[in-house]
């Protein structure tokens, strides 16, 4: 088994990244059998898509290895690296936009919504990156993926490519790639901002106050709990009764995500106190699960040479183990590069 997942290396980390996304990468490294392997890769070339500023995607992609090694990844255990220092990843999209379909990507939910009316205007990386993301899994023989509900169209897209690549490239008994099988992970904690229920808790929200950072200390997370939204009425004892109470039913989800019991487990306990006593029970746990994370998570961002031996270390391991899929496209396709 060999699992292949990507993560676009947005800088100011905080609890709906953990929760929502970073916690389900750890916990499957930690789950996997023995002769098994993770692969967990920043997607920087992906940002290049769109827009960006280049002093903003550097400063994210080394923020984004502190974040994950601080939260559990383990470089020994899992080849972590940046996409930029593995050039086969450009080099088997190339090879797979000669297999890929214009109508295929036209079909792409993802383009549509993101190029909005202006597709004109666009660039044609954005247009192809869902092949970019084919070569990503294909170059690796990876069995599976982890998607999410937004992802599972681009997952088909790259099996859709690899089946056609065999059928047309090479024989039935000798595939070059592997078709990579999706995993569903378990529903991930939807986090919302901490002074509007009805937003997701986002970097790019105006107030600091919206969001528990990764890099907060123990009395700016307190502080920060303390003086999030709520409503004057207690706890209910069951979930249903969080219905119409958007701030309630974030503080609640996220007190249930830390300590990974269910909303109806948390307000067994809390239900009919008020958020006097809620607030503080959640400021403590919050300090107690992501102190040791966050106190990781600074020290590494101050160590330049520790992140980037981690990255080159994994990008070595992940040129290695693509070379061999490379090869075979290369040779399939009847290029000669002797």
């Amino acid at each position: 088994m060999r699992v292949v997942s990507g993560i676009q290396p947005t800088g100011n980390l905080h609890l709906g990244n953990y929760l929502g996304a970073i916690r389900n990468w750890v916990a499957m490294q930690d789950s996997l059998e023995e002769g098994s392997e993770a692969l967990f890769f920043l997607a920087d070339l992906h940002a290049i898509s769109q827009p960006h500023d280049p002093a903003t995607l550097y400063r994210g992609t080394l923020e984004m290895v502190a974040a994950l090694v601080a939260c559990g990844i383990d470089p020994d255990r899992s080849v972590l690296f940046n996409q930029a220092q593995v050039p086969q990843h450009a080099e088997l999209q190339w090879l797979l936009n000669g297999t890929a379909r214009m109508g295929w990507l036209n079909r792409m939910t993802q383009w549509k919504d993101k190029a909005g009316k202006n597709r004109e205007g666009q660039s044609v990386a954005l247009f192809t990156y869902p092949v970019l993301q084919a070569a990503d899994v294909l170059l690796y023989q990876a069995t599976h993926v982890p998607v999410g509900e937004d992802q599972k169209q681009h997952l088909e897209l790259a099996r859709d490519i690899a089946q056609k690549f065999n059928n047309d490239f090479a024989s039935e008994d000798a595939p070059v790639f592997t078709l990579p099988e999706p995993i569903i992970p378990a529903e991930a904690a939807r986090i919302m901002s901490l002074r509007d229920g009805s937003a997701k808790m986002s970097k790019s929200d105006p107030s600091d106050m919206s969001r528990i950072n990764l890099s907060d200390d123990a009395d700016t997370m307190a502080q920060k709990i303390k003086k999030a939204k709520t409503d004057p009425e207690p706890l209910p004892s069951e979930a249903a009764g969080l219905a119409e109470r958007p701030e309630a039913r974030n503080l609640v989800g996220i007190f249930a995500a830390l300590s990974g019991t269910s909303v109806d487990t948390v307000l067994t306990q809390y239900g009919g106190q008020g958020f006097g006593v809620f607030k503080p029970a959640l400021a403590d746990l919050l300090v107690t699960k992501l102190g040791p994370i966050r106190d990781r998570f600074v020290a590494l961002q101050s160590d330049r040479e520790a992140l980037d031996a981690i990255l080159a270390r994994g990008a070595a391991k992940a040129r290695l183990r693509g070379a061999p899929t490379l090869d075979a496209a290369y040779t399939a396709l009847g290029l000669v590069r002797h």
